[in-house]
């Protein structure tokens, strides 16, 4: 079966046609470049890619925002049905019919590409479209910080030291909190972990730690990183689990120190109602693109998505067009 190419697709009413500048490359891609479900369970073929940049190439009909051809604008990815239990209780990141661009339909990973105008958010002149690729990922962590509740006086632990929990640390310096630790393993990363606000940064697997934290987000998705976020828990503290781990993968819980400890564990799944915080925050200071490690082209894709490119790469961003 093949993938018509979006230039020859009609846009459906309400649809809106964007030339794509930049796209990023996420392990949901990898995963399921792999053959593995990411956030949700790819409908093959399918054209990846759902961190999308571009520029507005035609409007379909019944438009009813006051988009125009020529717009700078981010995608949301995700297309809540609207209509389940989930979506009609305002909680639309949990919709038992989603469709996410670059996962159930056509991605960004192509010149083109087909959103629903709900999905397309225009971004200021201030914020560059190498950015607002960002503005996905970017969200996605804006939600899991809506999880917690956070005060300033809270002390934060960041396991992983990857692109997100950049972003994690990133943010949570921002506002103001008391103390915020990184749990990473790649040394070479310290000065950058320090610069964008990390009081700390240690190794767990090279050194003892014995301090816990009011608030602990895990953003690995492997059951050991996920075991040590629980015991990093202090008193009344709060464990987000926002890694995407494997579906098989299992972890061991000691249940009394739950218990004992009146911890919360909550997980947080993809964006809602968050992508227009941010683009606020990008432009407000978040300088996220100063994160991405590496540009690359469309023909690097299936090397990159592969593996195959030996370059230890923190986040890639393709341009496109």
């Amino acid at each position: 079966m093949e993938i018509q190419h979006p230039q020859e697709q009609p846009l459906k009413p309400g649809e809106v046609r964007v030339r794509v500048s930049y796209v990023g490359i996420c392990g949901t891609d990898k995963h399921l470049y792999g053959g593995q479900p990411g956030s949700g369970e790819a409908r093959i073929p399918v054209i990846l890619g759902h961190e999308i940049s571009g520029i507005v190439d035609s409007l379909g009909s019944e438009i009813h925002s006051d988009l125009k051809i020529g717009d700078r604008v981010a995608i949301d990815p995700n297309i809540p049905c609207g209509v389940c239990r989930f979506c009609r209780e305002g909680r639309p990141q949990l919709c038992e019919n989603n469709q996410a661009v670059g996962v159930t339909r056509n991605g960004g990973m192509a010149e083109y590409v087909h959103v629903p105008e709900t999905n397309v958010y225009k971004i200021p002149d201030g914020l560059s479209l190498k950015a607002a690729a960002m503005a996905e990922p970017v969200s996605c962590v804006v939600h899991g910080l809506d999880e917690l509740d956070i005060k300033p006086h809270d002390t934060a632990l960041v396991i992983g030291d990857g692109f997100i929990g950049q972003i994690f640390t990133l943010l949570l310096a921002q506002q103001g909190l008391k103390k915020v630790a990184v749990s990473g393993h790649n040394p070479k990363k310290i000065a950058l972990l320090k610069k964008i606000g990390a009081d700390e940064v240690f190794n767990p697997e090279k050194e003892e730690h014995s301090e816990r934290y009011d608030l602990v987000i895990e953003c690995v998705g492997l059951p050991n990183t996920q075991e040590q976020a629980l015991t990093f828990a202090a008193r009344g503290g709060q464990v987000l689990m926002f890694g995407v781990s494997n579906p098989d993968d299992t972890f061991t819980i000691k249940s009394y120190p739950i218990f004992f400890n009146e911890l919360t564990v909550k997980g947080a799944f993809i964006n809602p109602h968050a992508m227009q915080d941010a683009i606020h925050l990008m432009v407000a200071g978040a300088d996220v693109e100063s994160l991405i490690t590496h540009e690359m082209q469309l023909e690097d894709i299936p090397d990159l998505l592969a593996g195959r490119i030996p370059e230890k790469i923190t986040k890639a961003v393709v341009r496109v067009n």
